[in-house]
């Protein structure tokens, strides 16, 4: 599962978002919605929302996005899904810069990425923490070339 921190995601960037928070928001929103449908994403994501900004977009279940509006503290709403998501041994990264938050979550055990590292979401697959993969053995092919 993907968990977004929309404020800090968006505050990442000083392209005028504070002038107009809703209008950031469902532009993320909006962003993520797209990377998803285009594979470009895996989903689950949350994308939490908080203050002014929960205006950008309705709470609620669209396709492989889901919008969270928190009643209180953001921080405090992602540390609670994060919580539930690794209860249900389900693999989670949350996207953050907050410093603190990014504390709680390692302490968790939650992958943590910020966002000037967006272009390595693409790649990243957020590490399931309670399967154990087998290990491989090596090849014992051995190659003979020509000559």
């Amino acid at each position: 599962m993907l968990l977004v921190d929309a404020a800090n995601v968006v505050g990442a960037r000083p392209d005028g978002w504070w002038r107009d928070r809703p209008a950031a928001a469902a532009r993320l929103v909006d962003a993520l919605r797209l990377a998803l449908a285009a594979g470009r994403l895996d989903g689950p994501a949350v994308v939490v929302l908080e203050g002014a900004a929960r205006a950008g977009a309705p709470e609620g279940t669209g396709g492989d996005l889901r919008v969270v509006h928190a009643t209180g503290s953001g921080d405090d709403a992602l540390v609670d899904l994060a919580a539930a998501a690794v209860a249900g041994a389900h693999p989670v990264l949350v996207v953050t810069a907050d410093r603190a938050l990014r504390d709680r979550l390692l302490e968790a055990g939650v992958d943590v990425l910020a966002p000037r590292d967006r272009h390595r979401l693409e790649r990243f697959r957020p590490r399931a923490r309670r399967r154990a993969t087998p290990s491989r053995p090596p090849s014992t092919k051995v190659r003979v070339g020509n000559g």
